[in-house]
C-alpha cells in the first residue's frame, strides 16, 4: 500500500543511526530474513506492513483518511477494514492502488521516521522492512539495501499456499510489484531465498556479521551474541 515518493516526509537517516532496508517480493521470505537480522544483530526491527495495519484499526489515521475518501466501502459492519475485498480490488485496479498510496504513504513514512527518532542509542542499528521500498522511491532513506530474492514461480506457489488465493489472483498480486531481479540488481545486498532455509539463514548471519563490522566502525553499541553468527561460510550475498 505504500507506493508514490513524498518529498516533504520526514527522513529516516540520521548521524548515528544505521537504517538497513529489506525488501524482496510477495512470498519471497522478507519477514523470516527480517526476523533473522534482528536476533542476530540485537537491533529494532520495523515493519512497515505493521505499521499500516496499526494506522488503519478503527479511529485510527489511517482509517480515518480512508473513510473520508471512500466512505463505508472498504469496511465491515463492526467497522473493520474489509481487507479481503481491498486486496482483490487493488491488485486489479491501479488507479484504486494510487489514491490509496497517497492517502496512506505519508502516514506510514511519517510513523517510520517517529520509531527511528525514538532510538536513542549512537551507532544503533535497524532492520526496517519495506515490501516496496523500490516502487514507494525509499531506496535513499537507508544506509543499506537488502533484497531477498526467490524465483518466479517459487514465489507464486508460495503466496498460494500462504493466502489460499487462485493462480490468477496470484499472479495479478505479483504484476503490481517490480519484477524481483530488478529489485535485487539495485540492491546492495542479495540474499538468495531459492533453495532450503538452512542455507538462506547462513546467508544472513554473514551478512549480519558484514553490517555489524561496518557499524562497529562507526561506533555501534549494541551486543551481538558471541556464537549467534556463523563464520567462513560459502553464501550466495552479492555485491557485498
Amino acid at each position: 500500500m505504500i507506493n508514490a515518493m513524498d518529498k516533504a516526509s520526514p527522513r529516516f537517516r540520521r548521524p548515528g543511526l544505521t537504517v538497513i532496508g529489506l525488501t524482496g517480493g510477495m512470498a519471497s521470505g522478507k519477514s523470516a530474513a527480517a526476523a533473522v537480522l534482528r536476533e542476530a544483530l540485537g537491533c529494532e526491527r520495523i515493519d512497515a506492513d505493521q505499521v499500516c495495519r496499526e494506522l488503519l484499526a478503527p479511529g485510527q489515521t489511517g482509517w480515518l483518511a480512508m473513510a473520508a475518501e471512500f466512505g463505508d466501502l472498504f469496511f465491515l459492519g463492526n467497522q473493520n477494514l474489509d481487507r479481503v475485498r481491498l486486496r482483490r480490488e487493488l491488485f486489479q485496479d491501479e488507479v484504486l492502488r494510487r489514491r490509496l498510496d497517497h492517502l496512506l504513504h505519508p502516514l506510514v513514512k511519517e510513523a517510520i521516521a517517529n520509531r527511528l527518532a525514538a532510538i536513542n542509542m549512537t551507532g544503533s542499528l535497524v532492520v526496517v522492512e519495506v515490501p516496496l521500498l523500490f516502487e514507494a522511491g525509499w531506496q535513499d532513506e537507508f544506509d543499506v539495501v537488502v533484497v531477498v530474492s526467490a524465483g518466479p514461480e517459487q514465489c507464486l506457489a508460495r503466496l498460494m499456499r500462504r493466502d489460499q488465493v487462485p493462480r490468477g489472483e496470484a499472479e495479478a498480486a505479483l504484476a503490481a510489484q517490480w519484477p524481483l531481479a530488478e529489485k535485487a540488481r539495485r540492491a546492495r545486498h542479495v540474499i538468495d531465498n531459492s533453495g532450503d532455509w538452512p542455507a538462506t539463514r547462513r546467508q544472513l548471519l554473514v551478512l549480519a556479521e558484514l553490517l555489524a563490522g561496518q557499524a562497529v566502525g562507526a561506533g555501534h553499541k549494541n551486543s551481538l551474541e558471541k556464537n549467534s553468527l556463523e563464520k567462513n561460510l560459502d553464501t550466495g550475498l552479492a555485491r557485498q
